[in-house]
């Protein structure tokens, strides 16, 4: 039978499509349209407040600027209107009315003026005396209080809007994200189940743990952050380019030019790196089932002195982990100061233009701080788009390994004709020509037939590989035969449903199950409505009722790794478990090979208790365990080679005979 912890399918082996990963993930989320949708609504509302905010804030700068510099605007107005009536009228300047006499006394201060820096703010300030008193009051600084009050109260609730809009968003996103993750782990777990036993031998324990666990979390995080704030990013990037057109044409272009070298580099950075973030899902899928290997069995390991080589292969998972993140985190790494780069790069250049523009008199004070805010806004949705790019190529590459999960082929469907009353079912079965092989093209299992009577004992044995297991594993179901027929009552497995199967069996295996949880809650698994008094009497049967309230807390010990059980000890829990379960077959698979011998022998007793009254299939390595079989099948490359009791086997001095004496020669 192969081994479960064989390598796993590597996920590498077919190339990446990151669109299909994409477009499988965008139709799983289908469920969730309508909050998605709502949060991208919320996203593009508050994407919209926090464009629109920059415009109030010129007008709040602008304002201020009146009661701290003088209106050049205005004294650039009257000199405009001087030079087109040529002193013959009055002029009105911001609904003053301006003489030509106090034009006449304007022009001659003006004059004074350095020209050759047009209107100076500053030397016009100290100038400003000089100037007749109705020219003075539309360039003195004044501050309107109740404008900038107002201004103010708009743009803090333009803000406070922006921030609700995105909060929504972001804990609708997170919900999303969650309940996803919620409704992956529920069909991984409902996969599992549907899943042939075929997939477990051929893939490692630990690659499928890293599927339900890190690449589950790597798609929930991603939609959590990248989803919405990649809508959020677009609409504002959008919306700020507009708005800086809409400001100051030469200091958009400025500012566009300055990033198109970043949206270059991102699209070539892109192209490049979906290899190495599945490379790092992969590695890390590895190293998981190296780990969970190890600890699984770290007593072997330690017993044949493995620490050393379990470590060096733990040293070259764990290494190759590190190149692989190196890799992965050097590209989304380099992305991220690329991108701050061009968008400071930019932010200065607009700068520099600004300074500029105001300094010739086209614009205000308040429109470079508007452009700057503008300049901000249009540089930090180039970082969140390159970071959600960034995500979702770990998005891409752990989805696609949770859908190639999900898509594994299942069980095939049944069709159960029959039903089969564990009441009912007096113990019949039968095998008749069964062939069988794990790879279809090579039986492994070959003409196998045996007829098994109510109550009997039936043991197999036979070498490792010899495919004992194997039997009991196509008895349950577990595996379709390739020819042949099983039969219990006379009723063909193929007619019965495989949970009605598991309903007329018990099974004690060589790995003790035991969950986390009391003696009390493992004995009685699945039946809460027993008393103490029915547990211990079960326990009275096969010894381990003294063992039990030895124990400081009885039946509520707790039972974890750190408890100091015995694997007998254990082993015999199963069995009172086991003794709990009133159906007519027990599978024993190698139930006494984790115990010393004198344990072997309270074991030994507790299964004959459990037989009685059962047909009973016995699997066994020790073969003084099972020398009381009614019949003893002996196997050998998938074959029935000798068959009988113990003392009828002996007396051929067969290959049974040889089996059993090797196990007692010095």
């Amino acid at each position: 039978m192969p081994n479960n912890r064989g390598l796993s399918t590597n996920p590498n082996d077919k190339a990446k499509n990151f669109s299909e990963s994409l477009k499988r993930l965008l139709k799983e989320l289908k469920i969730f349209k309508i909050i998605i949708i709502i949060s991208i609504i919320l996203a593009i509302f508050g994407s919209i407040f926090s464009i629109i905010a920059p415009k109030r804030l010129a007008k709040l700068v602008d304002e201020i600027s009146k009661g701290l510099v003088v209106n050049t605007q205005n004294i650039q107005e009257l000199e405009k209107q001087i030079s087109i009536n040529q002193l013959q009228k009055n002029v009105i300047i911001d609904g003053k009315e301006i003489s030509v006499p106090d034009q006449i006394k304007t022009m001659q201060v003006m004059q004074t003026l350095n020209q050759s820096n047009g209107t100076n703010a500053k030397e016009l300030y100290n100038k400003i005396e000089q100037l007749p008193q109705s020219v003075q009051e539309i360039i003195k600084p004044k501050m309107n209080i109740e404008n900038i009050k107002k201004i103010t109260i708009i743009l803090v609730i333009i803000y406070i809007l922006s921030s609700l809009f995105t909060y929504f968003e972001q804990y609708l996103m997170a919900e999303t994200s969650n309940r996803f993750a919620e409704n992956l782990r529920k069909r991984i777990s409902q996969k599992i189940n549907k899943l042939p036993l075929k997939y477990f031998d051929k893939n490692q324990t630990g690659d499928i743990l890293s599927r339900v666990t890190n690449d589950v979390d790597t798609v929930a995080q991603t939609l959590n952050q990248s989803l919405a704030t990649l809508v959020s990013a677009v609409v504002l990037f959008f919306g700020t380019l507009i708005m800086m057109f809409y400001t100051n044409w030469i200091m958009a272009i400025t500012a566009v030019l300055s990033v198109m070298f970043g949206f270059i580099f991102m699209g070539l950075v892109l192209t490049k790196s979906q290899k190495y973030f599945a490379a790092r899902q992969t590695e890390l899928g590895k190293l998981n089932s190296h780990v969970e290997e190890v600890y699984s069995n770290l007593v072997v390991v330690k017993a044949y002195n493995g620490q050393k080589e379990s470590s060096e292969k733990f040293d070259n998972l764990n290494e190759n982990v590190y190149e692989a993140n190196r890799k992965s985190q050097f590209i989304s790494g380099l992305m991220m100061p690329m991108m701050q780069f061009v968008g400071n790069f930019g932010y200065v250049a607009v700068c520099i233009v600004g300074a500029l523009l105001a300094n010739s008199g086209k614009i205000t004070f308040g429109v470079i701080v508007e452009f700057m805010t503008y300049v901000r806004l249009f540089s930090s949705p180039l970082s969140q788009i390159a970071q959600s790019f960034t995500s979702m190529q770990s998005t891409a590459a752990a989805s696609e390994r949770v859908f190639e999960f999900l898509d594994e082929e299942e069980l095939p469907k049944e069709n159960a004709k029959e039903i089969l009353n564990p009441e009912e079912v007096k113990g019949n079965i039968s095998f008749e020509h069964v062939y069988f092989g794990y790879d279809k093209t090579r039986d492994i299992i070959k003409d196998f037939t045996v007829n098994v009577k109510p109550g009997q004992k039936i043991a197999i044995v036979g070498p490792t590989g010899a495919g004992k297991t194997t039997i009991v594993n196509l008895l349950m179901k577990f595996y379709e035969i390739n020819s042949g027929d099983i039969k219990i009552e006379g009723i063909s497995t193929k007619d019965l449903s495989r949970e009605n199967i598991a309903s007329l069996f018990t099974m004690v295996l060589q790995d003790t199950w035991l969950f986390e949880g009391t003696i009390r809650e493992n004995i009685a698994f699945n039946r809460d409505n027993l008393t103490d008094d029915e547990i211990y009497a079960v326990c009275d049967k096969i010894g381990i009722t003294h063992f039990i309230k030895s124990l400081p807390e009885g039946l509520n010990t707790q039972i974890n790794e750190n408890d100091s059980i015995s694997a007998g000890q254990k082993q015999l829990i199963t069995i009172a478990r086991g003794m709990l379960e009133k159906t007519p077959f027990l599978i024993l698979d190698e139930a006494t090979s984790n115990v010393d011998t004198r344990t072997e022998e309270l074991v030994q007793k507790a299964m004959d208790k459990l037989t009685e009254g059962r047909t009973s299939f016995i699997i066994a390595h020790r073969l003084s365990t099972i020398k009381n079989a009614d019949i003893i099948l002996v196997m050998n490359d998938g074959n029935i080679v000798e068959q009988g009791n113990h003392e009828e086997l002996m007396k051929k001095d067969g290959f049974y005979a040889k089996l059993y004496n090797s196990q007692f020669e010095l």
